[in-house]
């Protein structure tokens, strides 16, 4: 089922800055070929985000990138705001609701194994739900939607830890909110999530990547 034009999906990236991105990666890949996976998950991110039917936004955590892999033409894009990763996320979500949204998923550049139709029941989830989440397998999530900004959800949370995603259970829970669970995917953060894919072998047939 299409999603709506009242949906809009937030993408949080890292400027592809030599030694900044995927820095557990680079102690064993190195700078440079980590860089250039990097770059392979944002093309990868894009090309799901084009296939879901709602306006797309994309946060960049030091400067807005013109002519990247998030086309100008079908992004709006912004600087992520905000001290801490749940600060960042926070005020995203009050910037796309303030242009009139009303359902919003936010997801990250990290989950290889994401598609298309994880976003789509994503927003069909919060047609009956207070919010939806994909769990990710290092305990936190790749994907996290609702229909006004929940602020507790973003506060009091380790973020990197394994914590995440039951902490904002018990968050849901002890509020009476409901929501719509995701199937669990996995994040490429690590040399190890890296080897369980593809990424590796498809770089070395596109060298410009």
């Amino acid at each position: 089922m299409q999603s709506s034009v009242l949906d809009a999906l937030i993408i949080f990236v890292r400027n592809t800055e030599l030694g900044k991105v995927k820095t557990r990666m680079a102690k064993d890949l190195g700078d440079e070929k980590t860089l250039g996976v990097y770059k392979y998950l944002l093309k990868y991110t894009s090309d799901i985000a084009l296939a879901v039917n709602c306006h797309r936004f994309v946060f960049y955590s030091g400067y807005v990138h013109i002519g990247d892999s998030f086309d100008d033409n079908c992004f709006t894009k912004f600087v992520q705001e905000g001290e801490t990763l749940g600060a960042r996320m926070e005020l995203a979500f009050n910037k796309v609701f303030a242009v009139g949204h009303q359902n919003i998923c936010i997801i990250g550049s990290d989950c290889y194994q994401l598609q298309p139709s994880h976003i789509h029941e994503g927003f069909e989830g919060l047609k009956e739900h207070d919010l939806v989440i994909g769990p990710a397998t290092d305990g936190g999530y790749y994907l996290i939607g609702m229909k006004q900004t929940h602020s507790f959800l973003f506060q009091q949370k380790d973020w990197g830890t394994s914590s995440v995603f039951d902490d904002s259970i018990t968050d849901l829970t002890q509020r009476k909110l409901t929501w719509h669970e995701l199937e669990q995917l996995n994040d490429v953060d690590t040399v190890e999530d890296l080897m369980s894919t593809d990424i590796l072998v498809n770089l070395s047939t596109e060298p410009d990547i």
